[in-house]
């Protein structure tokens, strides 16, 4: 298997810290709004990274981390007058929602910057004791990026003056310009935000957290090295985890200054391969908050099963920018079509899984970066050929079982078509007609077993008239929009 690796620029083969295991950090939502179109492409980049790799042998852990400590999430508490902890669980559980809806696998291991505290006062110790970082007088701890030679190896950039190194206002007090923050000591208080707590202590709702260096928070980079080297790093091995993976819009400052924090407070690499996924375009400009092109996932969940989503945001290799418009989403959705329509001609046959010259093919290609033109590509082939011979006289069992095995295929290593097949061209009719449609055909079932063929026709003709077609199988009748 082979991975680009955006640290050194080429496409390396991986090689695992621990023979036939494969450890995967990714960084996860600041959870203080909805899900939008960029959160759904890298979760589905990694969703996909995670299934090659168990598809080529690899027992994998996956983590992916929450943040909820955040100015972002404080300054909503305030808006909307709520405790922080409501905040952050309420849209923790609309991106689990959401993701689920794309098919995403939950990862072995989601860590909250909240638990994760202790491991942060460790790291910024750690990084002090050895004069990577030091003090201020106002109770800040700040990393001297002058101390590491390495600093901005990852990114390969010079040093804008410009560039914003932490989440909270810079004190002034940095011994260089490109210094960044581990904690920020905030002295403010917000006395009007709702007051709780919860078991351990830690008021959800305040702002600052008692530490060893103060009152304060931590700085945003922190969080992902602490929590890495918590739950994934192995002991005296070269790297902490073998994967490290984000979007590219985290490769400087966040992962350049992982990577810093990291190699000085524990003498090796945070990770051996960086991934990083493709920018999000609507109509050719880069999404953005800013300019109100936001897309939220919610919103198109509203207009698009999952799964077409799903396809559509995978048809493109991960590495490149990805235009979203629905004249592109409608021509995916077509070509996921065709999956299901297969699938439904085979419909009801016994489940197979030999393994096939066309498995081998497809991961292959899958184990060559996530190359997902051809993947797609060999599956098409793959369509086509099976409904040409289908097409002809004949039983065409081995192809049929064939067929099977590698639909069962595409779906656990890519997750496309994964549902019942009428109910996937069921999707755009209204709950409320499903159901008339599901009790006017169980009536059918009944005035069939009565041989009230009658009555039967005429709830076949009122079902129909839905616009829907029905197909009476040995596993019972299913229906889809026509």
């Amino acid at each position: 298997m082979h991975l680009f690796d955006s640290a050194k620029k080429i496409k390396r083969e991986f090689i695992p810290l621990v023979e036939g295991k494969a450890s995967l950090y990714v960084c996860g939502p600041t959870v203080y709004d909805d899900a939008h179109l960029g959160h759904a492409k890298s979760s589905l980049v990694f969703d996909l990274l995670v299934r090659v790799l168990k598809a080529n042998g690899y027992e994998v852990i996956y983590a992916r981390n929450i943040t909820d400590i955040d100015d972002k999430i404080i300054q909503k508490a305030i808006t909307q007058n709520k405790d922080i902890k409501e905040i952050t669980e309420f849209y923790t559980d609309s991106f689990h929602t959401e993701m689920s809806a794309l098919g995403v696998q939950k990862p072995n291991l989601e860590p909250k910057a909240t638990e994760s505290l202790e491991a942060m006062f460790e790291l910024i110790q750690k990084l002090i004791d050895s004069n990577h970082a030091y003090p201020t007088a106002e109770g800040d701890v700040y990393f001297d990026t002058s101390s590491d030679s390495e600093y901005l190896s990852l990114s390969n950039r010079v040093q804008d003056e410009g560039d914003k190194q932490n989440r909270v206002e810079s004190s002034g007090l940095k011994k260089n310009s490109a210094d960044f923050a581990l904690w920020k000591s905030v002295k403010e208080e917000y006395n009007d935000l709702p007051v709780s707590s919860d078991k351990d202590g830690f008021k959800p709702s305040s702002v600052t957290f008692d530490s060893p260096f103060g009152k304060g928070r931590p700085g945003w980079h922190l969080e992902c090295s602490a929590m890495i080297e918590k739950h994934l790093a192995i002991p005296n091995a070269e790297a902490a985890v073998d994967i490290h993976g984000g979007g590219a819009d985290l490769l400087f400052p966040h992962h350049e200054n992982e990577a810093a924090q990291t190699r000085c407070a524990t003498n090796h690499k945070i990770a051996n391969y960086w991934v990083h996924n493709g920018f999000v375009n609507i109509d050719g400009e880069k999404m953005s908050k800013s300019l109100g092109n936001s897309f939220f996932l919610k919103d198109a969940l509203k207009e698009y099963d999952g799964e077409v989503l799903r396809f559509y945001l995978l048809s493109t290799h991960y590495r490149s920018n990805f235009n979203f418009n629905t004249q592109d989403l409608e021509l995916a959705k077509k070509r996921l079509d065709k999956i299901y329509r297969l699938k439904k001609r085979l419909f009801g046959l016994a489940e197979n899984r030999d393994k096939t010259a066309f498995e081998e093919k497809l991961l292959k290609a899958l184990s060559d970066d996530l190359n997902i033109s051809t993947s797609l590509a060999l599956i098409d082939e793959m369509i086509s050929n099976a409904n040409e011979t289908l097409d002809t006289a004949g039983k065409h069992k081995l192809l049929k079982r064939e067929t099977i095995s590698n639909l069962a295929y595409i779906e656990e290593v890519l997750g496309f078509g994964v549902k019942n097949p009428f109910e996937y061209f069921q999707a755009g009719v209204e709950e409320e007609t499903k159901t008339k449609i599901v009790k006017l055909i169980a009536s059918r079932d009944e005035a069939k077993k009565a041989k009230d063929f009658e009555s039967s026709d005429k709830l076949r003709d009122e079902i129909l008239a839905f616009g829907v077609s029905i197909m009476d199988t040995p596993q019972g009748t299913f229906w889809e929009k026509i």
